[in-house]
Protein backbone atom coordinates (compact mmCIF):
# COMPACT_ATOMS: atom_id res chain seq x y z
CA UNK A 1 0.00 0.00 0.00
CA UNK A 2 1.30 3.53 -0.74
CA UNK A 3 1.17 6.04 2.05
CA UNK A 4 -0.60 9.20 1.23
CA UNK A 5 2.42 11.71 1.88
CA UNK A 6 1.51 12.84 -1.80
CA UNK A 7 4.98 12.70 -3.12
CA UNK A 8 5.39 15.72 -5.59
CA UNK A 9 1.41 16.58 -5.15
CA UNK A 10 2.13 17.51 -1.65
CA UNK A 11 5.26 20.36 -2.92
CA UNK A 12 3.78 21.45 -5.90
CA UNK A 13 0.35 22.76 -3.76
CA UNK A 14 2.90 23.84 -0.71
CA UNK A 15 5.15 25.45 -3.42
CA UNK A 16 2.74 27.03 -5.86
CA UNK A 17 -0.70 27.70 -3.51
CA UNK A 18 -0.50 30.38 -0.58
CA UNK A 19 -4.05 29.22 1.01
CA UNK A 20 -2.58 25.41 1.21
CA UNK A 21 -0.12 25.79 4.53
CA UNK A 22 -2.94 27.65 6.33
CA UNK A 23 -4.80 25.00 5.16
CA UNK A 24 -2.75 22.67 7.90
CA UNK A 25 -4.90 23.80 11.38
CA UNK A 26 -8.40 23.97 11.48
CA UNK A 27 -10.36 26.13 8.98
CA UNK A 28 -12.31 28.94 11.10
CA UNK A 29 -14.03 29.43 7.53
CA UNK A 30 -14.43 27.96 3.94
CA UNK A 31 -11.42 28.98 2.33
CA UNK A 32 -12.03 31.19 -0.81
CA UNK A 33 -10.80 30.13 -4.31
CA UNK A 34 -9.93 33.18 -6.82
CA UNK A 35 -12.07 32.92 -10.02
CA UNK A 36 -9.27 32.83 -11.96
CA UNK A 37 -8.28 29.38 -10.77
CA UNK A 38 -12.00 28.15 -10.81
CA UNK A 39 -11.85 29.08 -14.25
CA UNK A 40 -9.12 27.15 -15.49
CA UNK A 41 -9.76 24.06 -13.53
CA UNK A 42 -13.27 23.88 -15.27
CA UNK A 43 -12.20 24.31 -18.28
CA UNK A 44 -9.36 21.59 -17.93
CA UNK A 45 -11.45 19.08 -15.64
CA UNK A 46 -13.56 17.52 -17.91
CA UNK A 47 -10.38 16.26 -20.17
CA UNK A 48 -8.53 15.44 -17.44
CA UNK A 49 -10.84 13.27 -15.73
CA UNK A 50 -11.07 11.47 -18.79
CA UNK A 51 -7.86 10.88 -18.79
CA UNK A 52 -8.02 8.92 -15.66
CA UNK A 53 -11.02 6.90 -16.85
CA UNK A 54 -12.77 8.33 -13.95
CA UNK A 55 -16.76 9.46 -14.32
CA UNK A 56 -17.43 12.35 -12.46
CA UNK A 57 -19.75 15.09 -13.20
CA UNK A 58 -17.66 18.32 -12.17
CA UNK A 59 -19.53 20.53 -10.26
CA UNK A 60 -16.60 22.58 -9.21
CA UNK A 61 -12.55 22.23 -9.98
CA UNK A 62 -10.06 24.62 -9.75
CA UNK A 63 -6.33 24.56 -10.85
CA UNK A 64 -4.38 24.18 -7.30
CA UNK A 65 -1.07 24.78 -8.85
CA UNK A 66 2.12 24.23 -11.24
CA UNK A 67 5.42 22.90 -10.85
CA UNK A 68 8.41 23.67 -12.43
CA UNK A 69 9.29 22.50 -15.90
CA UNK A 70 11.03 19.52 -15.93
CA UNK A 71 13.91 19.64 -18.03
CA UNK A 72 14.72 15.93 -19.03
CA UNK A 73 11.04 15.72 -20.02
CA UNK A 74 9.92 19.41 -20.57
CA UNK A 75 6.60 18.72 -18.95
CA UNK A 76 5.28 20.90 -16.17
CA UNK A 77 3.23 19.02 -14.03
CA UNK A 78 -0.13 20.55 -12.54
CA UNK A 79 -2.63 19.87 -10.03
CA UNK A 80 -6.03 20.29 -10.05
CA UNK A 81 -9.01 19.63 -7.21
CA UNK A 82 -12.31 18.45 -8.70
CA UNK A 83 -15.70 18.26 -6.71
CA UNK A 84 -18.32 15.55 -8.15
CA UNK A 85 -21.61 17.32 -6.74
CA UNK A 86 -23.15 16.39 -2.91
CA UNK A 87 -22.94 13.17 -1.44
CA UNK A 88 -19.79 12.42 -3.54
CA UNK A 89 -15.78 12.58 -2.73
CA UNK A 90 -13.64 14.76 -5.47
CA UNK A 91 -10.02 13.91 -6.02
CA UNK A 92 -6.74 16.16 -6.27
CA UNK A 93 -5.68 14.95 -10.14
CA UNK A 94 -1.39 15.17 -10.98
CA UNK A 95 -1.18 15.79 -14.83
CA UNK A 96 2.06 14.56 -16.13
CA UNK A 97 2.03 15.39 -19.68
CA UNK A 98 1.04 12.19 -22.13
CA UNK A 99 1.35 10.22 -19.06
CA UNK A 100 -2.29 9.16 -17.54
CA UNK A 101 -3.25 12.05 -14.16
CA UNK A 102 -2.27 10.28 -11.21
CA UNK A 103 -5.16 10.74 -9.11
CA UNK A 104 -5.87 11.20 -4.93
CA UNK A 105 -8.92 10.76 -3.39
CA UNK A 106 -10.34 14.21 -1.49
CA UNK A 107 -10.77 11.62 1.75
CA UNK A 108 -6.92 10.77 2.13
CA UNK A 109 -5.87 14.32 1.62
CA UNK A 110 -8.63 15.78 3.70
CA UNK A 111 -7.97 12.98 6.85
CA UNK A 112 -4.35 12.07 6.14
CA UNK A 113 -3.13 8.98 8.01
CA UNK A 114 -0.72 11.30 10.26
CA UNK A 115 -2.98 13.28 11.63
CA UNK A 116 0.12 15.07 13.60
CA UNK A 117 1.64 16.50 10.30
CA UNK A 118 -0.12 19.66 7.92
CA UNK A 119 -2.18 18.25 5.44
CA UNK A 120 -3.24 19.99 2.04
CA UNK A 121 -6.57 19.10 1.25
CA UNK A 122 -9.34 20.03 -0.96
CA UNK A 123 -10.95 23.02 0.05
CA UNK A 124 -13.80 23.38 -2.72
CA UNK A 125 -16.72 23.76 -0.67
CA UNK A 126 -18.50 20.35 -1.80
CA UNK A 127 -15.58 18.58 -0.36
CA UNK A 128 -15.30 20.13 3.02
CA UNK A 129 -17.60 17.78 4.23
CA UNK A 130 -17.09 14.41 3.41
CA UNK A 131 -18.68 12.77 6.12
CA UNK A 132 -21.75 11.73 4.49
CA UNK A 133 -20.21 10.34 1.37
CA UNK A 134 -18.08 8.61 3.89
CA UNK A 135 -21.28 7.16 5.80
CA UNK A 136 -22.53 6.04 1.90
CA UNK A 137 -19.48 3.70 1.84
CA UNK A 138 -19.11 2.36 5.45
CA UNK A 139 -23.13 1.39 5.03
CA UNK A 140 -22.40 -0.71 2.24
CA UNK A 141 -19.10 -1.69 3.95
CA UNK A 142 -22.04 -3.30 6.69
CA UNK A 143 -20.15 -1.03 9.09
CA UNK A 144 -22.84 -1.23 12.48
CA UNK A 145 -22.56 2.49 13.08
CA UNK A 146 -22.34 6.05 11.45
CA UNK A 147 -18.65 6.63 11.77
CA UNK A 148 -17.85 9.91 14.08
CA UNK A 149 -14.51 9.82 12.48
CA UNK A 150 -12.49 9.18 9.56
CA UNK A 151 -8.42 8.90 8.79
CA UNK A 152 -7.47 8.02 5.33
CA UNK A 153 -4.27 4.85 5.21
CA UNK A 154 -3.68 5.26 1.94
CA UNK A 155 -4.62 3.66 -1.81
CA UNK A 156 -3.29 1.22 -4.13
CA UNK A 157 -3.98 0.66 -7.92
CA UNK A 158 -7.12 -0.73 -7.18
CA UNK A 159 -7.91 0.18 -3.82
CA UNK A 160 -8.62 3.15 -1.30
CA UNK A 161 -7.87 2.12 2.53
CA UNK A 162 -9.31 4.38 5.54
CA UNK A 163 -10.55 3.87 8.91
CA UNK A 164 -13.29 4.86 10.75
CA UNK A 165 -14.22 5.43 14.37
CA UNK A 166 -18.14 4.65 15.88
CA UNK A 167 -19.50 5.91 18.83
CA UNK A 168 -18.63 4.26 21.57
CA UNK A 169 -14.92 3.21 20.98
CA UNK A 170 -15.27 0.17 17.84
CA UNK A 171 -13.63 1.12 14.32
CA UNK A 172 -13.31 -0.62 11.46
CA UNK A 173 -10.72 -0.58 8.57
CA UNK A 174 -12.78 0.16 5.01
CA UNK A 175 -11.37 -1.02 1.56
CA UNK A 176 -13.43 0.78 -1.16
CA UNK A 177 -12.55 1.68 -4.96
CA UNK A 178 -9.55 3.30 -6.50
CA UNK A 179 -10.64 5.82 -7.86
CA UNK A 180 -12.33 6.41 -4.73
CA UNK A 181 -16.72 6.90 -5.93
CA UNK A 182 -19.42 5.93 -3.68
CA UNK A 183 -21.40 4.55 -6.07
CA UNK A 184 -18.61 1.22 -6.29
CA UNK A 185 -18.61 -1.65 -3.06
CA UNK A 186 -17.18 -1.60 -0.49
CA UNK A 187 -16.11 -4.09 2.48
CA UNK A 188 -15.05 -3.81 6.13
CA UNK A 189 -12.65 -5.37 8.66
CA UNK A 190 -12.78 -4.69 12.48
CA UNK A 191 -9.83 -3.05 13.82
CA UNK A 192 -9.65 -6.10 16.28
CA UNK A 193 -8.26 -7.81 13.45
CA UNK A 194 -6.01 -5.36 13.25
CA UNK A 195 -4.91 -5.10 16.80
CA UNK A 196 -4.43 -8.97 17.08
CA UNK A 197 -1.96 -8.97 14.30
CA UNK A 198 1.51 -7.93 13.78
CA UNK A 199 0.67 -5.94 10.60
CA UNK A 200 2.43 -2.29 9.25
CA UNK A 201 -1.42 -0.98 9.08
CA UNK A 202 -3.00 0.16 13.01
CA UNK A 203 -5.81 1.43 13.62
CA UNK A 204 -5.18 4.60 15.22
CA UNK A 205 -8.33 6.93 15.93
CA UNK A 206 -9.61 4.65 19.29
CA UNK A 207 -7.84 2.74 21.46
CA UNK A 208 -7.56 -1.54 21.12
CA UNK A 209 -9.16 -1.86 25.25
CA UNK A 210 -12.25 0.86 24.09
CA UNK A 211 -12.57 -1.23 20.74
CA UNK A 212 -12.26 -4.66 22.97
CA UNK A 213 -15.23 -3.63 25.03
CA UNK A 214 -17.94 -4.28 22.90
CA UNK A 215 -16.84 -8.26 23.72
CA UNK A 216 -18.38 -7.66 27.26
CA UNK A 217 -21.83 -6.80 25.61
CA UNK A 218 -21.49 -10.06 23.42
CA UNK A 219 -20.62 -12.37 26.48
CA UNK A 220 -23.96 -10.75 28.37
CA UNK A 221 -25.75 -11.29 25.31
CA UNK A 222 -24.95 -15.12 25.01
CA UNK A 223 -26.24 -16.05 28.29
CA UNK A 224 -24.20 -18.47 28.96
CA UNK A 225 -23.44 -17.98 32.87
CA UNK A 226 -19.89 -16.78 32.56
CA UNK A 227 -18.39 -14.45 35.24
CA UNK A 228 -15.20 -12.84 32.51
CA UNK A 229 -12.18 -13.13 33.49
CA UNK A 230 -10.26 -12.65 30.12
CA UNK A 231 -11.50 -11.78 26.75
CA UNK A 232 -10.02 -11.93 23.26
CA UNK A 233 -11.11 -11.24 19.37
CA UNK A 234 -10.72 -14.40 17.51
CA UNK A 235 -11.22 -12.90 14.09
CA UNK A 236 -13.59 -12.99 11.35
CA UNK A 237 -14.73 -17.03 10.79
CA UNK A 238 -15.63 -18.63 7.63
CA UNK A 239 -19.20 -18.55 8.02
CA UNK A 240 -19.23 -14.75 8.11
CA UNK A 241 -19.79 -13.76 11.58
CA UNK A 242 -17.16 -12.78 14.22
CA UNK A 243 -15.82 -14.74 17.09
CA UNK A 244 -14.73 -13.83 20.47
CA UNK A 245 -13.19 -16.07 23.14
CA UNK A 246 -14.07 -15.84 26.83
CA UNK A 247 -12.25 -17.13 29.80
CA UNK A 248 -14.86 -18.15 32.71
CA UNK A 249 -14.10 -17.09 36.59
CA UNK A 250 -14.55 -21.18 37.06
CA UNK A 251 -12.41 -22.28 34.93
CA UNK A 252 -14.36 -23.11 31.80
CA UNK A 253 -14.52 -21.29 28.14
CA UNK A 254 -17.19 -20.28 25.85
CA UNK A 255 -16.63 -18.67 22.43
CA UNK A 256 -19.41 -16.51 21.32
CA UNK A 257 -20.01 -15.71 17.67
CA UNK A 258 -21.83 -12.43 16.68
CA UNK A 259 -22.95 -11.20 12.80
CA UNK A 260 -20.86 -7.73 11.78
CA UNK A 261 -24.26 -6.21 12.61
CA UNK A 262 -23.92 -7.03 16.71
CA UNK A 263 -25.84 -9.77 16.98
CA UNK A 264 -25.02 -12.85 19.04
CA UNK A 265 -25.55 -15.68 16.62
CA UNK A 266 -24.10 -18.84 18.28
CA UNK A 267 -22.33 -20.04 21.60
CA UNK A 268 -19.63 -22.91 21.76
CA UNK A 269 -18.40 -24.39 25.05
CA UNK A 270 -14.75 -24.56 24.35
CA UNK A 271 -14.75 -28.20 25.49
CA UNK A 272 -17.02 -29.34 22.23
CA UNK A 273 -14.62 -27.38 19.47
CA UNK A 274 -11.46 -28.55 17.98
CA UNK A 275 -8.62 -29.05 20.75
CA UNK A 276 -6.58 -25.52 20.26
CA UNK A 277 -9.58 -23.39 18.98
CA UNK A 278 -9.72 -21.86 22.59
CA UNK A 279 -6.38 -19.98 24.33
CA UNK A 280 -7.45 -18.30 26.92
CA UNK A 281 -8.68 -21.62 29.29
CA UNK A 282 -7.12 -24.51 30.06
CA UNK A 283 -10.21 -27.14 28.61
CA UNK A 284 -8.33 -30.70 29.49
CA UNK A 285 -10.81 -30.89 32.47
CA UNK A 286 -13.58 -29.68 30.57
CA UNK A 287 -12.91 -31.46 28.00
CA UNK A 288 -12.66 -34.80 30.14
CA UNK A 289 -15.29 -34.24 31.62
CA UNK A 290 -17.54 -33.56 28.32
CA UNK A 291 -16.34 -37.37 27.66
CA UNK A 292 -17.65 -38.83 30.54
CA UNK A 293 -20.34 -37.33 29.70
CA UNK A 294 -20.94 -39.06 26.24
CA UNK A 295 -19.92 -41.97 27.59
CA UNK A 296 -22.72 -42.03 30.16
CA UNK A 297 -24.77 -41.04 26.99
CA UNK A 298 -23.74 -43.74 24.62
CA UNK A 299 -24.50 -46.38 27.21
CA UNK A 300 -27.93 -45.14 27.46
CA UNK A 301 -28.36 -45.37 23.61
CA UNK A 302 -27.11 -49.12 24.28
CA UNK A 303 -23.09 -48.68 23.08
CA UNK A 304 -20.46 -49.41 25.24
CA UNK A 305 -17.91 -46.60 23.53
CA UNK A 306 -15.86 -45.75 26.62
CA UNK A 307 -15.57 -42.35 25.10
CA UNK A 308 -11.76 -40.80 24.78
CA UNK A 309 -12.14 -37.96 21.82
CA UNK A 310 -14.94 -36.50 20.54
CA UNK A 311 -15.58 -34.16 17.77
CA UNK A 312 -18.93 -32.13 17.60
CA UNK A 313 -21.18 -31.72 14.28
CA UNK A 314 -23.91 -28.99 13.36
CA UNK A 315 -26.82 -29.76 15.98
CA UNK A 316 -30.00 -30.95 14.43
CA UNK A 317 -32.89 -29.18 16.37
CA UNK A 318 -32.44 -30.41 20.04
CA UNK A 319 -30.50 -33.29 18.80
CA UNK A 320 -26.79 -32.70 19.65
CA UNK A 321 -24.71 -34.73 16.82
CA UNK A 322 -21.04 -35.92 17.92
CA UNK A 323 -17.78 -37.60 16.20
CA UNK A 324 -17.12 -40.17 18.80
CA UNK A 325 -13.51 -42.28 19.50
CA UNK A 326 -14.04 -45.23 21.70
CA UNK A 327 -11.27 -46.32 23.62
CA UNK A 328 -10.26 -49.45 21.64
CA UNK A 329 -9.78 -46.46 18.58
CA UNK A 330 -13.12 -47.38 16.92
CA UNK A 331 -15.19 -44.67 15.53
CA UNK A 332 -18.97 -43.93 15.82
CA UNK A 333 -21.69 -41.28 15.56
CA UNK A 334 -24.31 -40.59 18.84
CA UNK A 335 -26.71 -38.32 17.93
CA UNK A 336 -28.33 -37.55 21.61
CA UNK A 337 -31.41 -35.35 22.16
CA UNK A 338 -31.97 -33.17 24.98
CA UNK A 339 -33.90 -35.26 27.35
CA UNK A 340 -34.71 -38.90 26.23
CA UNK A 341 -32.59 -41.56 25.13
CA UNK A 342 -29.84 -41.16 21.87
CA UNK A 343 -28.61 -43.56 19.00
CA UNK A 344 -25.12 -44.34 18.35
CA UNK A 345 -24.15 -45.57 14.94
CA UNK A 346 -21.32 -47.18 13.76
CA UNK A 347 -19.33 -45.57 11.29
CA UNK A 348 -20.78 -47.76 8.25
CA UNK A 349 -24.82 -47.08 9.59
CA UNK A 350 -23.88 -43.55 9.98
CA UNK A 351 -23.36 -42.89 6.63
CA UNK A 352 -27.18 -43.84 6.20
CA UNK A 353 -28.06 -41.06 8.35
CA UNK A 354 -26.07 -38.78 6.59
CA UNK A 355 -23.08 -38.39 8.63
CA UNK A 356 -19.01 -39.68 8.06
CA UNK A 357 -16.47 -40.90 10.64
CA UNK A 358 -13.47 -39.05 10.29
CA UNK A 359 -11.66 -39.52 13.76
CA UNK A 360 -11.42 -43.26 14.77
CA UNK A 361 -11.21 -46.37 13.04
CA UNK A 362 -13.88 -47.12 10.58
CA UNK A 363 -15.64 -50.60 11.34
CA UNK A 364 -17.83 -52.51 9.24
CA UNK A 365 -18.35 -55.20 11.26
CA UNK A 366 -22.28 -54.06 11.90
CA UNK A 367 -22.75 -54.09 8.02
CA UNK A 368 -21.34 -57.81 7.93
CA UNK A 369 -23.86 -59.04 10.79
CA UNK A 370 -27.22 -57.12 7.99
CA UNK A 371 -25.76 -59.39 5.04
CA UNK A 372 -26.11 -62.70 7.55
CA UNK A 373 -29.89 -61.26 8.31
CA UNK A 374 -30.16 -62.35 4.61
CA UNK A 375 -28.05 -65.12 4.74
CA UNK A 376 -25.18 -63.48 3.17
CA UNK A 377 -22.52 -65.32 4.91
CA UNK A 378 -19.76 -65.13 2.15
CA UNK A 379 -18.82 -61.87 1.99
CA UNK A 380 -16.88 -59.76 5.32
CA UNK A 381 -18.16 -55.80 4.17
CA UNK A 382 -14.51 -54.15 3.12
CA UNK A 383 -15.48 -51.08 1.97
CA UNK A 384 -18.90 -48.75 0.59
CA UNK A 385 -20.18 -47.09 -1.54
CA UNK A 386 -22.32 -43.44 -1.39
CA UNK A 387 -25.92 -43.83 0.01
CA UNK A 388 -28.63 -43.69 -2.68
CA UNK A 389 -32.34 -43.07 -2.07
CA UNK A 390 -35.00 -45.25 -3.78
CA UNK A 391 -37.54 -44.27 -5.18
CA UNK A 392 -39.39 -45.56 -2.51
CA UNK A 393 -37.95 -42.89 0.20
CA UNK A 394 -35.44 -45.77 1.46
CA UNK A 395 -31.38 -46.36 1.56
CA UNK A 396 -29.64 -47.95 -0.47
CA UNK A 397 -25.80 -48.68 0.31
CA UNK A 398 -23.54 -50.44 -1.59
CA UNK A 399 -21.19 -52.95 -0.22
CA UNK A 400 -17.78 -54.50 -0.88
CA UNK A 401 -16.75 -58.02 0.35
CA UNK A 402 -12.97 -58.78 1.35
CA UNK A 403 -12.46 -61.83 -0.53
CA UNK A 404 -12.92 -59.58 -3.80
CA UNK A 405 -16.36 -61.57 -5.05
CA UNK A 406 -19.51 -59.35 -6.23
CA UNK A 407 -20.54 -57.38 -3.51
CA UNK A 408 -24.26 -56.65 -2.34
CA UNK A 409 -26.94 -53.49 -2.82
CA UNK A 410 -28.66 -53.24 0.87
CA UNK A 411 -31.82 -51.68 1.11
CA UNK A 412 -32.88 -49.81 4.33
CA UNK A 413 -35.75 -49.02 6.36
CA UNK A 414 -33.37 -46.85 8.52
CA UNK A 415 -30.37 -46.42 9.21
CA UNK A 416 -29.95 -49.26 11.70
CA UNK A 417 -32.66 -51.52 10.52
CA UNK A 418 -31.74 -53.71 6.36
CA UNK A 419 -34.87 -54.40 4.07
CA UNK A 420 -33.09 -56.92 1.53
CA UNK A 421 -29.91 -57.43 -0.15
CA UNK A 422 -29.08 -57.70 -3.48
CA UNK A 423 -26.37 -58.70 -5.23
CA UNK A 424 -24.65 -56.71 -7.73
CA UNK A 425 -25.24 -58.91 -10.21
CA UNK A 426 -28.53 -58.21 -10.10
CA UNK A 427 -28.72 -54.98 -8.96
CA UNK A 428 -27.27 -52.98 -11.58
CA UNK A 429 -26.16 -49.99 -10.38
CA UNK A 430 -22.84 -51.25 -8.27
CA UNK A 431 -20.13 -49.11 -8.94
CA UNK A 432 -17.16 -49.97 -6.84
CA UNK A 433 -14.34 -51.84 -8.14
CA UNK A 434 -14.91 -55.45 -7.71
CA UNK A 435 -18.72 -55.07 -7.94
CA UNK A 436 -18.90 -54.00 -11.62
CA UNK A 437 -19.86 -56.61 -14.10
CA UNK A 438 -16.37 -58.04 -16.28
CA UNK A 439 -15.84 -57.29 -19.60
Amino acid sequence: MRPIGLGLLVALIVAMVAPAAAMAAPAVKAPTVDAASRKQGMADAPAILQAAGIECPVSDARLAGKGAKDPKTGVTPSVYEVACGPGSIGFLLQTNGTAAPNVFSCLVANYPADMTKPGNPCILPTNLDLMPAVTTLTTKAKVPCTPEKVRGIGQTATNTIFEVLCPGGAGYMVTASAPLLVSKDASALNCLAYDAANANVKCALGEPAARLAIADKFAGAANVGCTVKDRRFIGLLTDGTEGYEFACADGKGWIVKASTTGQVTQSLDCAKVPPGTCTLTDTRAATAEQASLYTKLAKNAGSNCAVTRYAIFPAQGDKEVVELVCADGAGSIGIFPASGKGVVYDCGHALLAGFRCTLGKVDYAGLTADLKKFDKKDCTVSSVGQPLKSATGSMRLEVACADGLPGYMVEYTDPATPKEAVACSFAGNCTLPTNKKKG
